[in-house]
């Protein structure tokens, strides 16, 4: 795993940067193809709408010739016969309507343009309000031009001069973007799919690598913690059979303690055990009872007087609360209570001092039990009711445990619908505060 797991992440990570590499070149690509593909359609329906006005445009010159002062045949004749221009036949919201139709059918939908119909001597003849503003910024704007001619073969097939029709797409660039707003919206999250799966599977690889590695410590642990009972109870079970100690009363009793002794711890351990199990498929079932909780306190400190002995600890008592009956199962919240006090115990070098304060507050009891032990990092604090978990003790060696006790505290606490909070200072001691409700019947 420890191998494994940066190949897999660089792998992926190289994975993804060749994905965005490829992504940007595909967009790249679109949006060539897309300005092409645009301009071109453009064009396609500005010639359309050409052929159409250049189908408009029938004219049949009169023979009869206008009886007016000055009229010169020579002259005047090819006025005469010059055909209408297209501001004579069509209004600019008819060529305007005749652009859009054109435009929806080559499937161009809500382009903005501007227009203009001109002579062969660049004279415009119509135009749209904002063409002048547009037509002359070349840098975003595209311009298109387009002749309207008279149909091959008809009567006014290269008589006068031909029109022009002008067309100017504002912000190209932009509309070639709008264009594809979906497209990229569905490749974004194509990618933030991809990205979200990157950081699932490397978190799930995370987590998976700290569960080896807790499962390891607990193996460690679980050995050790059985190992050195069982070795003790050997080697006393190998003294009794000694016939100078089995004819020894005292000593017999003396080895045989030891044996009950460690029989117990090794009872307690399996216990622990099971409790986790227990707690891991949610299983707790509480039997609540009415208690009085300074009493609950009182008994605690009473069955840890032999570890306090020999470490010439303190414990200040600060009972405050008036009303101390809680609603709660006995023996979880006597174990959570236990399980507090033993490690202020066993986390404190000399002459530990324990602080067990509690009080009232609006509709809870708060009780807080506070030490002057080694204290915990900013880490372990994150991780302290982590099941398994075990904090670096530093100097300290002789701290045993399977890392279970605190994540059945706040097990127990949640079932009871409390709230629990840590606070604590490297070489300055830890403060764990519990809130229990004090309407949990």
């Amino acid at each position: 795993m420890k191998k494994t797991f940066p190949l897999i992440v660089v792998l992926i990570s190289l994975s993804l940067v060749g994905l965005f590499l490829l992504q940007a070149s595909w967009l790249k690509n679109l949006l060539a193809v897309r300005q092409e593909q645009l301009q071109r359609n453009v064009k396609e329906a500005c010639i359309n709408v050409a052929v159409d006005l250049s189908k408009s445009m029938h004219y049949t010159p009169s023979l009869r010739f206008p009886k007016r002062p000055g009229f010169r045949i020579a002259n005047d004749f090819l006025s005469l016969i010059k055909p209408p221009a297209i501001s004579d036949r069509f209004s600019q919201q008819d060529i305007d309507q005749k652009l859009r139709s054109a435009f929806h059918k080559s499937n161009i939908k809500d382009l903005n343009f501007e227009f203009a119909i001109t002579n062969n001597n660049d004279e415009i003849e119509m135009k749209s309000p904002g063409f002048e503003k547009e037509f002359w910024d070349t840098l975003h704007n595209r311009r298109i031009f387009v002749p309207v001619m008279p149909e091959s073969g008809s009567d006014l097939e290269g008589i006068g001069p031909y029109e022009n029709l002008i067309i100017v797409v504002p912000d190209f660039q932009h509309q070639v973007w709008d264009s594809l707003k979906w497209i990229i919206v569905g490749a974004a999250i194509f990618m933030l799919v991809i990205l979200a799966a990157f950081y699932v599977t490397v978190r799930t690889l995370i987590n998976q690598k700290k569960l080896s590695e807790i499962k390891s410590d607990f193996i460690n642990n679980m050995t050790h913690e059985f190992k050195t009972p069982l070795a003790t109870i050997s080697l006393a079970v190998d003294a009794i059979r000694n016939e100078k100690v089995q004819s020894d009363k005292e000593k017999l009793n003396y080895f045989s303690g030891i044996i009950k002794e460690e029989n117990k711890r090794m009872n307690k351990h399996v216990e622990t055990i099971l409790q986790a199990a227990i707690t891991e498929k949610q299983e707790l079932q509480l039997k609540k009872v009415q208690i009085h909780v300074h009493d609950l306190i009182r008994k605690v400190i009473d069955n840890y007087q032999l570890q306090l002995n020999e470490k010439n600890a303190k414990v200040i008592l600060q009972l405050n609360a008036k009303n101390d009956l809680l609603v709660v199962d006995e023996v979880h919240f006597s174990n959570l209570l236990s399980n507090l006090v033993d490690n202020a115990i066993k986390y404190s070098q000399e002459q530990p001092i324990i602080k067990i304060t509690t009080q009232n507050a609006s509709k809870n009891f708060i009780i807080q039990i506070e030490d002057n032990g080694i204290g915990m990092s900013k880490e372990t604090v994150r991780r302290v009711f982590e099941k398994f978990y075990r904090a670096h003790t530093g100097n300290v060696h002789n701290v045993k445990g399977f890392g279970l006790g605190m994540s059945y505290v706040k097990t127990v606490i949640d079932a009871h619908k409390g709230k629990i909070k840590v606070d604590s200072t490297l070489g300055k001691g830890t403060t764990f505060t519990i809130e229990m409700p004090m309407n949990n019947a």
